[in-house]
């Protein structure tokens, strides 16, 4: 398995900018995909976006298609999400998680980075 780490929250006002890296150690060759995750306070867990590992392919929530860019630098095991037009409504604490094979949950969660937009 992998090890996560997520940087890059913050306080923004709305309208600007952040981006997130997640930095993952340990087994990165038995990664199949990436995905960042939110929790706003009080609120379940949601899928934001995803990538696969090996390869090209993303996937975006609605709500921040068109918004929100997730990336990879493979060289470096690392995972970014641009995050731009940022609403008050995407205020929360930010999760980079792996996942092992297409038909398994994500298993391996980092530690979460808090986003903080005031409007």
């Amino acid at each position: 398995q992998v090890q996560l780490v997520e940087s890059g929250g913050g306080l923004v006002q709305a309208g600007g900018s952040l981006r997130l890296s997640c930095a993952a150690s340990g087994r990165t060759f038995s990664v199949y995909a990436m995905a960042w995750f939110r929790q706003a306070s009080g609120k379940e867990r949601d899928f934001v976006s995803g990538i696969l590992w090996s390869g090209d392919n993303t996937y975006y929530a609605d709500s921040v298609k068109g918004r929100f860019t997730i990336s990879k630098d493979n060289a470096k095991n690392t995972v970014y999400l641009q995050m731009n037009s940022l609403k008050p409504q995407d205020t929360a604490v930010y999760y980079c998680a792996a996942q092992y094979s297409p038909a398994s949950n994500f298993t391996s969660w980092g530690q979460g980075t808090r986003v903080t937009i005031s409007s």
